[in-house]
């Protein structure tokens, strides 16, 4: 049996299927693009609060310079919460074996994640702040400040993931015996290329 006949965990033929068996690697490589711009974004603007010393306020990001309403917006915040969490969700029936575990443990850590987000959108729609804050804030940051809290967010979902690609992309043999998706033929293009 191909990649593309044999059974797989993803169900009947549809778009989920597709993407999880057909379109799996470029799916990821997409998906991974999305959060390394996101993860770059998150860079930039540390560098500017600790390595140029800027104030919060003044340190945007590389797009908050174009568009600096992205970085006070709730709502592109809560997009990306929600396009990561969707992406996880998504890509997740493509995976096996440890891939799988590592990427759920992202999906999860992703979802409290999300929630906090949520909240921090409906407090900014409503008006009404949680906590008696002036401003919209988040469980986590009654301890944290929201800055680095959102880079320790985005590093406990990033490690798992990048486990998770690890694993998947160098499958132990029963793994490479389960997988059906499109990465299991760079697998074994891969090994292919080493044995040579």
């Amino acid at each position: 049996m191909t990649a593309h006949t044999a059974p797989s965990r993803t169900g009947s033929p549809g778009p989920v299927r597709h993407l999880n068996v057909d379109s799996h690697r470029a799916a990821l490589n997409i998906f991974m693009v999305i959060v390394l711009g996101h993860w770059a974004e998150h860079l930039a603007q540390a560098y500017q609060i600790w390595g140029l010393g800027w104030t919060v306020p003044k340190s945007k990001g590389l797009l908050g310079y174009a568009f600096p309403w992205l970085i006070t917006s709730e709502w592109m915040h809560y997009g990306y919460a929600l396009i990561m969490i969707i992406g996880l969700f998504l890509l997740r029936p493509g995976f096996v074996g440890r891939g799988r575990t590592w990427w759920t443990v992202a999906l999860a850590i992703q979802f409290w994640h999300h929630i906090e987000h949520l909240l921090l959108l409906l407090q900014a729609q409503t008006g009404h702040f949680l906590f008696g804050r002036a401003v919209p804030t988040s469980v986590l940051q009654l301890a944290f400040p929201r800055v680095e809290l959102h880079l320790f967010y985005n590093t406990i979902v990033f490690i798992p993931m990048v486990v998770a690609m690890y694993y998947h992309l160098r499958p132990n043999p029963q793994e490479l015996a389960e997988m059906t998706c499109s990465c299991k033929h760079a697998v074994h293009r891969h090994e292919v290329a080493a044995a040579a």
